[in-house]
Parts: C-alpha cells; sequence; structure tokens
C-alpha cells in the first residue's frame, strides 16, 4: 500500500482540478456510498463467493490455502466440512481480482489486502483504492482522489463502497447459510428464502 505525493503545485490549474473531479465522479470515485451495515450471522460457501467476486474456485482455493483471503465464518475443519465466507471476506476477494486485472502483482495485493484487513469495518466503506499499475494508493477523502488523478499517477481506481453494493446485488440472488452461535454450523442452514429450491418446497407444501 503505498503513500500518495502531493506536489505543492498540483492544485495551481483550476481546469485540471475540474477535470479530475469530473473524472472522478463518471468512475463513481467518490464518498457518497452509504451502504448496508454488515450481517453478522451469514456466510457464504465457495461457489457462491467466486460467483459474487467473480473468481475460479482455483483462485479461492489458492488463496485460502495461502492465507491471502481465509473464509471467517467457518474454515475448513476436515473432509467433507464447507468453508463459509463473510461478506466482507467476499469483498475482500472482488477487490483482488478488480486488482489483478489491473496487472496490480500479487506481492503489491498481499499488501494492500494486509492494510485493509487491518481498518474497522466502516472505515473500508469509506476508502478508494487507486493503482497506478505498480503500486496501490489508498485515498480516504475526496481531496486526494482528484490529486492523484490530476496527478496523473493514478490510472485505475476502486471505491469499495461501490463494490460493496455491487455484492449485496449479487448475494441476493444467491443461497446463504445462516450460523448459531454455538458454532453449530457443521449442519448445513436451510437454504435462503430466496433460493429457487425453497420457493418450489414451499410451494409444493402449500399446494
Amino acid at each position: 500500500m503505498g503513500s500518495k505525493d502531493q506536489p505543492a503545485d498540483r492544485h495551481d490549474d483550476p481546469a485540471e482540478i475540474v477535470k479530475a473531479t469530473q473524472a472522478a465522479d463518471e468512475q463513481g470515485l467518490l464518498f457518497t456510498d452509504d451502504v448496508s451495515p454488515l450481517p453478522s450471522d451469514t456466510g457464504y460457501r465457495g461457489p457462491t463467493a467466486c460467483n459474487a467476486a467473480g473468481i475460479t474456485y482455483r483462485q479461492l482455493d489458492y488463496w485460502a490455502r495461502t492465507g491471502l483471503v481465509e473464509p471467517t465464518v467457518r474454515g475448513a475443519k476436515g473432509s467433507g466440512s464447507q468453508r463459509l465466507y463473510s461478506f466482507r471476506d467476499i469483498l475482500l476477494l472482488k477487490v483482488i481480482k478488480r486488482l489483478l486485472d489491473a496487472g496490480i502483482s500479487l506481492q503489491q495485493i498481499r499488501s494492500a489486502v494486509q492494510h485493509l484487513r487491518e481498518r474497522g469495518t466502516d472505515d473500508l466503506t469509506q476508502v478508494t483504492l487507486m493503482s497506478d499499475g505498480a503500486s496501490v494508493y489508498e485515498c480516504t477523502s475526496d481531496h486526494e482522489v482528484i490529486d492523484l488523478l490530476q496527478g496523473g499517477q493514478g490510472v485505475f481506481g476502486i471505491a469499495i463502497g461501490g463494490v460493496w453494493r455491487e455484492i449485496e446485488g449479487t448475494l441476493a440472488d444467491l443461497p446463504s447459510e445462516r450460523t448459531a452461535a454455538d458454532d453449530e454450523a457443521d449442519t448445513p442452514a436451510a437454504p435462503a428464502a430466496d433460493d429457487e429450491l425453497a420457493r418450489r418446497r414451499a410451494a409444493r407444501a402449500t399446494g
């Protein structure tokens, strides 16, 4: 995770500032996201996490085994057990996928993810990550986003609040599992209410 340089003459041209502001607004990089609280008792199986994050199961498994993103709701406890990923886990998975697509090295991504993992959830939604293809920069205000765009340094941006809302929309149509406080989660919970199978069973029961 790089730190941002701010040369004193970067803000001298009003036209450049307006141009950078417009570019940031068009990309959704400014801090206008109003996101919902994280669900604390819901987990998602590997295939669902892959679907929402846009990655392969092979990537998911490798990243879990190497500690890049491990499932925080339930890890694999042996043969037959199912990993369960939290909403925040999937958020990080999707951010990693976007950084990879931008050409960021896995080493840089590991550093960025470690930094994000150490942040609180509320802070995480108010971060924009920007990259010049070699380093990852964290911006926590509109001023910093515009500063990087104006200087030509940040050529790719990820508004984490925007990614949050994308994942919410995707997961709304995918099955989830609720976890009991006493960790009886080894028994799969009932399918989510929006699961097609659950709807069919309900229709037969009432028919």
